[in-house]
């Protein structure tokens, strides 16, 4: 077997004698990446007669790159040129394939009677058939009263492949075919069954078919990642990954060269214009914080009273396991009754990686700032800025105050309470408010300017 390269220098006006089918689907596989584009692979029997013919590949998806085309034919064959074909089958082709053929026409004798003859299609027009009946008459007739007895095979109704070739010798073997399609799609989506201070994460993966083509008992894998599509992806090698976090399906996953690749561990039957969603991950009774957080004004710029809202996080540990990008809905019960909570848009999160989910709005939880003094001249900031937070629940709640102040050499903060510098250099402040009460704390902010 030898992998043939088309070339443009290749002859196309070779004469055909033959028209050859390829044989059964032997595998198939499926890689989907996530940029509307997928790398199909198919390997099929294949009978070749010696000599000059066309060799039909059948069912190829419509949304196919033709440049992308990877065909491995066996070493006897020589590959003059292809084509792609899909002859969306018309009263005017059929008419056109069977010109100079015998076809039959279904001639009315009178409102209640007809009679079928047979003659030679010579031509056709918008309305009318031209024949040559038995008795060598020319006649012409209603076109739609022609009747066909079969499908030409030069007429093509599936999306196929046609390739020009020569044998040499009368052979069996194998073809394999790798090529490019658009218009499939694949995206993660993640359930959060929160239940106290735990919760249950279910990962599903979702794809999307619109390719033109219906992938039956295919093998499936996922790249999670941006690919360039200037490039062909490369053939990727897969190996079973070590976790105890995936349950029934076991979907495999590696990281490779910046990518997280899955196989799905059973046959995928994908058909057109159709979504299908299988479960890829599961993590039960993972241990869950509740996080309330809030972004208060740069005290440079502070003036008069504001007044926050509050949001709620659900935070998770760092999982043993990467997610891919997409959206986690969380769910919980009051009672017997479902709640849905929200819904958090995450990245491409690698493993033991902690997350952090935004909820929505606390109802219970209030913030004001309020300016009680400046002294600011054009050299220095001097503010005391006074905070308050209100706990309308029954809980004690601890939240987060983030103030837009940076750390450095030139600013200054002086304060009764504990503070630290985020990661992003925000000041923050862990206040935790007693049920049904308000906690206020005073801060100075001096700055050379």
């Amino acid at each position: 077997m030898k992998t043939l390269q088309l070339s443009i220098a290749t002859l196309l006006a070779v004469p055909l004698t033959l028209w050859s089918d390829v044989g059964d689907l032997q595998k198939s596989s499926l890689t989907i990446y996530n940029a509307n584009l997928a790398l199909v692979h198919e390997k099929r029997s294949l009978s070749l007669n010696e000599g000059v013919q066309t060799l039909i590949y059948p069912d190829v998806a419509k949304s196919i790159n033709i440049e992308s085309i990877n065909v491995t034919l066996p070493k006897e064959t020589t590959l003059y040129s292809q084509q792609f074909r899909y002859d969306k089958l018309t009263l005017d082709k059929l008419l056109e394939a069977h010109i100079e053929k015998k076809v039959s026409l279904r001639i009315l004798k009178n409102a209640h009677d007809f009679k079928v003859i047979s003659a030679t299609l010579l031509s056709y027009s918008s309305n009318d058939v031209i024949v040559q009946t038995s008795d060598y008459k020319i006649k012409s007739y209603d076109k739609k009263s022609v009747i066909f007895s079969d499908i030409p095979q030069t007429l093509i109704t599936k999306p196929s492949l046609l390739w020009n070739v020569k044998s040499s010798k009368n052979s069996r073997s194998n073809l394999e075919l790798d090529y490019l399609i658009k218009n499939i799609s694949w995206k993660s989506n993640y359930i959060l069954n929160i239940e106290k201070n735990k919760a249950n994460l279910t990962g599903w993966i979702s794809i999307e078919n619109n390719s033109g083509k219906a992938f039956k008992k295919t093998e499936l894998k996922l790249l999670a990642g941006d690919v360039n599509k200037a490039q062909q992806p490369r053939p990727i090698l897969y190996k079973a990954m070590r976790s105890a976090e995936f349950n029934t399906p076991k979907v495999s996953a590696i990281a490779y060269e910046g990518y997280h690749f899955y196989t799905i561990p059973f046959p995928i039957t994908l058909l057109n214009n159709e979504k299908t969603q299988i479960q890829y991950f599961s993590k039960k009774d993972i241990a869950i914080q509740r996080v309330y957080k809030t972004h208060l004004a740069n005290p440079l710029y502070m003036r008069g009273l504001k007044k926050h809202n509050v949001t709620q996080y659900i935070s998770l540990p760092a999982l043993k396991s990467e997610l891919a990008k997409g959206v986690v809905r969380s769910y919980s019960k009051l009672q017997t009754q479902t709640l849905f909570l929200g819904e958090t848009r995450i990245g491409h999160t690698p493993k033991n990686t902690p997350l952090e989910l935004k909820i929505g709005t606390n109802f219970d939880i209030k913030v004001e700032e309020s300016v009680l003094s400046r002294s600011d001249n054009n050299s220095k900031l001097d503010a005391t800025i006074e905070y308050s937070v209100t706990n309308n629940s029954d809980e004690q709640k601890s939240v987060e105050l983030l103030v837009a102040f940076n750390k450095d050499t030139r600013s200054k903060v002086k304060t009764k309470e504990k503070y630290s510098f985020t990661k992003n250099s925000e000041l923050l402040f862990n206040i935790k408010v007693a049920p049904n009460a308000t906690k206020r704390f005073k801060v100075h902010y001096t700055k050379t300017k």
